[in-house]
């Protein structure tokens, strides 16, 4: 049985990364396409960091992931804490709603995003997408921290309340605290999402403001270039390298908790 599920679990991760590393593979090809690998070249990345706009769309792109991920965070951290303190009966609910935009089609909430903004006249641009992703980023802190409050021992709190803390303080030394771990995998999994999201940010860009999935889908359609390679080989670089960070800060937290 532990061999069948190595060899599925070997088959699952050489499908998933295999077309990563052939993409990967060809942005370092001295030929134009990807056809043929014909010598080695970092000319397609000279170029891609000479592009100016494409340059300025990928700092577009961390810095709506970086905000919205953060104003998400804080947003879906004190949603959790009241879905958690709120009466069992209303739990269910407000998971509920909370998990609508989880399981909705992204080609939906993008529809439906677009159709409000264009009702209330919001011009479509870096703050309707910002707005978007927030939207659909809460959901997923508040999943990731609920759990983590299930776990924590009331009698934390109680004694925190006895010995005369606040609101506040209770939140600022014992609760914050403990979830410091689960804060931070959320917001992690938050800035994924914002980071690789095509289809609501498609639907709500305008003609102003473009997203990195939107510009590598708008250039796919007139031809791959090598340019568009090695973009990939650096964002993908950097979700290792991001993975890796959460990884050491969670320990880090776990163990001090």
């Amino acid at each position: 049985m532990k061999k069948f599920a190595k060899i599925y679990l070997a088959i699952a991760f050489l499908v998933l990364y295999l077309p990563i590393f052939y993409l990967i593979f060809y942005a370092f090809n001295e030929g134009g396409d990807m056809n043929k690998f014909t010598g080695f070249t970092l000319e397609h990345f000279s170029t891609m960091l000479g592009d100016g706009r494409l340059m300025q769309i990928l700092a577009q792109t961390f810095l709506l992931a970086f905000l919205s991920s953060l104003i998400a965070t804080v947003i879906g951290t004190f949603g959790a804490i009241y879905i958690y303190q709120s009466r069992a009966k209303y739990q269910n609910a407000l998971l509920s709603i909370n998990n609508i935009l989880m399981v909705a089609p992204d080609v939906m909430i993008g529809a439906s995003f677009l159709i409000l903004f264009t009702k209330i006249g919001f011009e479509l641009g870096f703050a309707s997408v910002l707005l978007s992703h927030v939207a659909f980023s809460i959901p997923i802190v508040v999943l990731m921290v609920l759990p983590r409050l299930k776990e924590m021992n009331a009698d934390m709190i109680s004694a925190a309340y006895d010995l005369g803390a606040s609101q506040s303080q209770m939140l600022k030394e014992i609760m914050l605290p403990y979830l410091t771990p689960a804060i931070i995998a959320g917001y992690f999994m938050a800035f994924t999402y914002s980071l690789d999201d095509f289809a609501v940010t498609f639907f709500v860009t305008g003609n102003g403001y473009s997203n990195l999935s939107v510009e590598i889908y708008s250039r796919a359609r007139r031809g791959i270039s090598l340019e568009i390679n090695a973009l990939s080989a650096l964002v993908f670089l950097f979700s290792i390298l991001l993975v890796v960070g959460y990884y050491f800060i969670s320990r880090e937290k776990e163990e001090k908790a």
